[in-house]
Formats: structure tokens, C-alpha cells, sequence
């Protein structure tokens, strides 16, 4: 079941994650909320939309913007609502 790990820490586990473009998207009743923490940042994506951010926050230290997801995707995307993706040092374990 793959697993996302930062600091030592599982984030987010699930055997339901949505694989766009090589990353793992958890279902967000897959991800621990206690370590996430909303960023003001947005980036735009050409065909799944307007991606927002999260801090991750494990034992006190900070992984700024390593936490992502769409909140209303196009069309072309749905399968990742109300799903959260990982990077910026967040480990993918399997």
C-alpha cells in the first residue's frame, strides 16, 4: 500500500491512490490532517486546473508548498477531487 513519509512520518496511506503523470494522489480520507497546513499558494495546470497548496508540518519543522491537489479539476481530472499529491522530499513507500 503505498505511503507517503516525511520526517519519519506516514502522511497519507492508501491502496486507492490516482496516478496522474507519475504522482500519487490520495484520497483525502487517506491523508492525516494534523499534518497539513493551507498555503496561499495556487499554480496552474493546462488540462487539470488550478492546483492549491499545503504546508506539511511534522514535529515542528516545515515542508513549505510540499502538499497539493485540485479543489474543482476540469473535466479531463476529476478523478483526482478531492485528492492530495506529495513531493518536495515526501518519500512514495510502497
Amino acid at each position: 500500500m503505498p505511503k507517503a513519509v516525511w520526517n519519519g512520518t506516514t502522511i497519507a496511506h492508501s491502496d486507492r491512490t490516482q496516478v496522474v503523470e507519475g504522482n500519487h494522489y490520495f484520497p483525502a480520507d487517506a491523508v492525516d490532517p494534523r499534518y497539513l497546513s493551507a498555503s496561499d499558494t495556487q499554480s496552474v495546470c493546462g488540462w487539470k486546473g488550478t492546483a492549491s497548496y499545503y504546508h506539511v508540518v511534522v514535529d515542528g519543522q516545515t515542508n513549505p508548498d510540499a502538499a497539493w491537489y485540485y479543489p474543482d479539476p476540469k473535466p479531463e481530472a476529476a478523478a483526482i477531487k478531492d485528492h492530495v499529491a506529495f513531493w518536495k522530499g515526501v518519500e512514495l513507500v510502497n
